[in-house]
């Protein structure tokens, strides 16, 4: 029994930490998903027309994202897209290290420079999963030139 703990501590920290990075992409449409669902819910549609809304909510800033990225010609344009889906994946990341890092160890200093090394980590995959999820370029097939 006294190994398994540990280990089970290990494989905890491990999902949690694969849990983060997966979902880190979604960190914006999860916000816009559950403020508009909180907004539908205090505005009296429920608490199942909440979760609908804010369903539909993340959905629809998740497939906005995705045309954008995969239409605007501009790199610049696409780069700020990329910064506006990655900002809040980066605040998840520090937080979410932040707070292991605090049942960790008992330094401030170490549990900051955790804390960075860890939004830096998810906000690096967060990038790389969002831009790997829309073709390089605009598509221009069956266009009409003129």
């Amino acid at each position: 029994m006294i190994v398994l703990g540990p280990l089970l501590v290990v494989v905890a920290i491990g999902f949690i930490c694969w849990l983060l990075f997966t979902l880190a992409v979604f960190a914006l449409p999860a916000f816009v998903g559950l403020m508009v669902g909180i907004w539908a819910f205090h505005t009296g549609a429920g608490a199942l027309g909440g979760i609908i809304v804010g369903v539909l909510a993340a959905g629809a800033t998740f497939g906005v994202g995705q045309l954008a990225m995969a239409f605007v010609p501009w790199v610049w344009l696409r780069l700020l897209i990329i910064l506006l889906f990655i900002a809040p994946a980066t605040v998840a990341g520090y937080s979410a290290t932040h707070g292991i890092a605090q049942m960790a160890m008992p330094s401030p200093t170490w549990q900051m420079v955790f804390s960075v090394i860890g939004a830096i980590a998810v906000s690096v995959t967060a990038f790389v999963r969002f831009t790997g999820m829309t073709p390089p370029g605009p598509t221009q097939r069956g266009m009409a030139r003129g």
